[in-house]
């Protein structure tokens, strides 16, 4: 008799269901188990507002939570970066995998790059961090660009540039290369250029907290270094008490001497939207052991970001 198949719960879109098939495929390898994707529509899905709007926060994740509380499916995939700060005790994250690549990238006309566009160029994001740090670096590198504010899955965003709406969009390199659409990008944007949002390009594969034996399982998909990295990540944005929709840019790296990992340094940023201020600091220690000296290692470096007044430039603080 074959095994009860696994269900696990996933946003309806196109970039959902293909992280959530890859997960799914792995899963089955390390259970000997099937497992079949369960379809949740989220608030965040339906709702045409700007996520800076209705809080960001959440909006992603709260019915897939609810449908594991339901018992209705057994995990779920989020988008690490979609995770609120705070885990409730019932449920667990019980892997995190390899990381995708983490920088943003642009899609632009004529297959331009950042610093081919033309002047007045209207470059199209749903994102305050991705707003600050790209007006920032206009105004110290003389670009005259315009940012445009935008909502919609990956096809409607490239087909603003397809279209002639705008001249180019900001995406997420590892949500287009989960779906096969890497080929489109015409410029990668250095992490020195815009930090990506802090957990970006990792996922969440999460369950109940009483469920110990799918937790073990699931464990077998975790990396240790990415977790360490996106805890220290995590844990900046929750010091500063700023909800996933603020323009928060932070991102952990491993150094390496060629042969091992020797240290993580952690860089954070905080603007306004329109580039005129920002407080960007970074710190490099050893490379945490536990999930406490990586939430340590984030705290330390809000505390100096807020020293520096970046408190101020977040505009509503997360409640």
């Amino acid at each position: 008799m074959t095994e009860k198949a696994l269900r696990l719960g996933t946003r309806r879109s196109k970039l959902a269901m293909a992280q959530s098939g890859q997960v799914a495929d792995a899963v089955s390898q390390v259970t000997g188990r099937p497992v079949e994707l369960v379809e949740i529509t989220t608030y965040g899905d339906v709702s045409r507002e700007h996520l800076a709007q209705i809080g960001g926060t959440g909006v992603f994740v709260a019915a897939l939570r609810e449908a594991l509380a339901r018992g209705e499916v057994d995990f779920a995939v989020h988008s690490l970066k979609d995770l609120p700060t705070t885990q409730p005790d019932e449920l667990v994250v019980a892997a995190i995998p390899v990381r995708e690549d983490p920088r943003d990238v642009i899609i632009a006309r004529d297959a331009l790059k950042l610093t081919d566009l033309p002047r007045g160029a209207r470059i199209g994001t749903g994102s305050p961090r991705r707003m600050a740090q790209l007006n920032a670096h206009a105004r110290t590198h003389g670009l005259d660009i315009e940012t445009v504010p935008i909502r919609g899955n990956v096809d409607t965003r490239i087909g603003y540039v397809t279209k002639g709406d705008l001249d180019a969009v900001v995406l997420a390199a590892a949500g287009l290369n989960r779906v096969g659409r890497s080929d489109e990008v015409t410029d990668f944007l250095s992490v020195d250029t815009v930090l990506p949002a802090p957990g970006q390009g990792a996922l969440a594969v999460e369950t109940t907290a009483d469920n110990a034996d799918l937790i073990a399982a699931l464990a077998q998909l975790d990396d240790p270094l990415t977790r360490a990295a996106v805890t220290a990540e995590r844990s900046l944005l929750a010091a500063l008490e700023a909800g996933c929709s603020a323009p928060v840019g932070a991102l952990a790296d491993l150094l390496t001497d060629g042969q091992s990992v020797k240290e993580m340094r952690l860089r954070g940023v905080v603007g306004t939207t329109d580039g005129s201020t920002l407080v960007q600091l970074s710190t490099t220690g050893p490379v945490p052991e536990t999930h406490e000296a990586a939430t340590a290692l984030g705290r330390e470096l809000a505390t100096e970001m807020l020293a520096q007044g970046a408190a101020g430039l977040m505009g509503e603080r997360a409640l």
